[in-house]
């Protein structure tokens, strides 16, 4: 299924399954500069490519490696459409890691690039800038001249508590600054949408996570387990957290505090 919005020169395409819709679910790419900004989900395919045939994008810029955002990436490969994305995302999709049942029943299994042949794309005013912590290959797209942020994961929301299991909050914080810098006026985020103004909401997740790390390593510092730092400064685990098997939770925040503050990931003793 696909909503469309148009936002003056972007169009965002939301997409989602009945998979994804069943827990509340979606994902968008954006259509701007005759650019499409990331290419959805395996799920979503044969409306990624009714959408890549009718409006036949010059490219497609991708952010990161993961399913929902770079799920159709070897359709593109099959239609044409030449693809841009850092040399990381790019060495992920060709040999992706596995994924776990959340992630493949939500989204769908991504097909393998192999040793596919990619015609690589680049747009004059539109420029992929690292923004690690979500992911290691995690990029925004910056166009400079509109001052827009298409944002990937960067965002989603100032107090996000819950996290992926290869996410590096302090490197996200350090990112949201960077971003925030750049004073756009409008970020499309990949879940959320149309944001006006979100310097200051780049700037306010980042105080919450700096403050968060700090409130964790007190407690580590005083010997507390991941568990009992987890309850007592994020809250009991979501939904999410016991849908995913632990893999995109509350308690990966701490463990990723944890690991970055002594080398050693404690489990949930």
């Amino acid at each position: 299924m696909i909503s469309v919005e148009t936002h003056d020169d972007v169009t965002r395409f939301e997409l989602s399954g009945w998979q994804s819709r069943l827990i509340g679910y979606s994902v968008s790419a954006y259509l701007v500069r005759g650019v499409l900004v990331d290419i959805g989900f395996p799920h979503a395919a044969p409306e990624v490519e009714r959408l890549l045939r009718e409006r036949r994008p010059q490219g497609v810029l991708v952010t990161h490696k993961h399913e929902d955002h770079a799920g159709n990436v070897a359709l593109a490969i099959r239609l044409g459409v030449p693809v841009g994305a850092s040399a990381e995302t790019l060495a992920a999709l060709r040999a992706p890691a596995p994924i776990g049942f959340y992630r493949r029943y939500t989204w769908g299994v991504p097909s393998p690039l192999g040793a596919r042949e990619i015609s690589p794309f680049e747009h004059e005013a539109l420029a992929l800038v690292p923004t690690p912590g979500h992911s290691r290959d995690h990029h925004v797209v910056w166009d400079a001249e509109r001052r827009t942020l298409f944002g990937g994961d960067l965002f989603l929301g100032v107090r996000v508590r819950i996290a992926h299991p290869g996410e590096e909050p302090r490197r996200l914080l350090e990112s949201l600054r960077m971003a925030a810098a750049l004073e756009p006026l409008r970020l499309f985020d990949a879940h959320r949408g149309l944001v006006r103004d979100p310097a200051p909401l780049l700037r306010a997740k980042a105080d919450w996570i700096e403050e968060t790390i700090a409130a964790v390593e007190r407690r580590i510092a005083e010997g507390w387990s991941d568990r009992a730092i987890r309850r007592d400064v994020l809250g009991g685990e979501g939904l999410a957290g016991y849908f995913s098997a632990g893999d995109y939770s509350r308690g990966n925040f701490v463990r990723a505090v944890r690991a970055t503050a002594t080398g050693i990931a404690h489990g949930e003793g």
